[in-house]
């Protein structure tokens, strides 16, 4: 997810039919049955969304409406889990049904930039670090990775290539300053591309920079960070433009980052990150496929409803009832859902087309090695999940399993974040 933004409008009813829509309770918890009927099941929402996902796919307006109006009627971004998912999936689905994603996503996009400041999004990114292992599981491993392949080095350069404000940060720099050896010069590379390379995020950038020098001082790491914005999109980055320098230790760390990269330009990004001479790579991606289904949108929308379900479900038993960084983050959802489901792919210029872990193992094995996480690492991660609620796990493939390299986050047995380290 991308947790720049913040949204505080109010969901408001789609306006399908200004005949038929009114507003209710939104206290249902009914479930359509085949005949398009309300029936009593606490699991309403996934078979009314997969029938109008149908009736879309279809062309059957009549029932595309019909289905529409009852998701209108039962949905409430403010009720249970099955009322939310209707909510935002419902957005989405009238999006597509109206040919109206690209419009919608811009104006929603826009809400979420022109509402940047540096307090709201720090405490909501530390919120949700705090009560879900979902960022920090990929912080901890690729902060391990990288300072064990940096390790006895005296100039060091990581170019982060993320979203989440820097937060990753504090914590290699206090283990670089508790290391034995000689501190080594850090120098920070923060590359900000499309919408987040806005005004808003330039400003809560000034606000990081500052609090990580500050924190380095503390720490007496000698530290240098440098913000590289205005780039449309990771294509654009070069050598030259990074300032990489022969005596530098360079690691590239991309965290949700190789998604927002169109399909036929993911091989030349990889193979830059090539040129870059690193001494590691560490990804970190969510374990969802949103682009080999791209063309058939029946099998989009299940593989979109399959991972945000995990992730509503996620939210609901992490965050309190009335949580205004849960509602944030839902609300994020929303504008990624419209995104995949929506937008068409060569109508957004961030379009966030998400692969599975063996997918990207397999791009990225074009140009690199994959670097397995050695035991220390791995316990750092367990130590970690120790702290959150059951329901988190750690699961590593198989030496065997040649398609898959890094290793997963589990909730509730699903993998929903992949994390993995590379070397040239």
């Amino acid at each position: 997810m991308n947790f720049f933004g913040r949204e505080d409008h109010h969901h408001q009813d789609l306006n399908i039919n200004s005949d038929d829509m009114h507003s209710n309770n939104h206290t249902s918890t009914s479930r359509s049955s085949d005949s398009g009927e309300p029936s009593h099941d606490s699991r309403w929402a996934p078979k009314l969304l997969r029938d109008c996902a149908r009736a879309i796919s279809d062309g059957d307006s009549p029932r595309i409406h019909h289905l529409l109006w009852m998701l209108n009627e039962l949905a409430s971004p403010y009720g249970d889990c099955d009322q939310k998912l209707a909510s935002y999936f419902l957005q989405a689905l009238f999006c597509k049904a109206t040919e109206s994603g690209q419009r919608c996503y811009k104006t929603l996009a826009s809400i979420a930039d022109k509402s940047h400041s540096f307090d709201s999004a720090r405490k909501l990114i530390l919120k949700f670090q705090e009560v879900s292992p979902w960022t920090t599981f990929g912080h901890v491993a690729s902060n391990g990775a990288i300072l064990e392949a940096l390790e006895g080095e005296t100039k060091l350069h990581i170019i982060d290539i993320s979203n989440t404000l820097c937060t990753q940060w504090p914590t290699l720099l206090e283990a670089l300053a508790t290391r034995n050896d000689e501190t080594p010069h850090l120098k920070l590379t923060v590359v900000l591309t499309g919408g987040s390379g806005s005004t808003g995020a330039g400003s809560v950038m000034k606000e990081v920079r500052q609090r990580m020098e500050k924190f380095a001082r503390l720490m007496g790491v000698p530290f240098e960070l440098k913000v590289m914005s205005g780039l449309n999109h990771l294509g654009e980055l070069t050598r030259d433009g990074l300032g990489v320098h022969e005596d530098e230790a360079v690691a590239v760390n991309c965290v949700g980052a190789l998604r927002r990269v169109r399909a036929e330009e993911r091989g030349g990004v990889i193979a830059m990150f090539r040129s870059l001479n690193p001494r590691v790579v560490t990804v970190v991606e969510e374990e969802a496929d949103f682009l080999s289904n791209r063309d058939d949108f029946v099998e989009a929308f299940e593989e979109c409803l399959r991972f945000f379900s995990l992730y509503f479900e996620m939210l609901e038993e992490s965050f309190g009832a009335t949580s205004n960084e849960r509602l944030m983050l839902e609300r994020e959802c929303s504008r990624n859902i419209v995104r995949v489901l929506a937008c068409g792919v060569d109508e957004e210029e961030e379009a966030e087309r998400s692969e599975r872990g063996r997918q990207w193992s397999q791009r990225l094995k074009q140009e690199f090695r994959p670097l397995a996480f050695s035991d220390d690492v791995l316990d750092d991660v367990k130590a970690l999940l120790r702290r959150y609620r059951p329901g988190w796990s750690l699961a590593v493939p198989s030496p065997d399993d040649v398609f898959s390299s890094g290793i997963y986050l589990n909730w509730k047995d699903e993998p929903v974040i992949w994390a993995s380290s590379w070397k040239p």
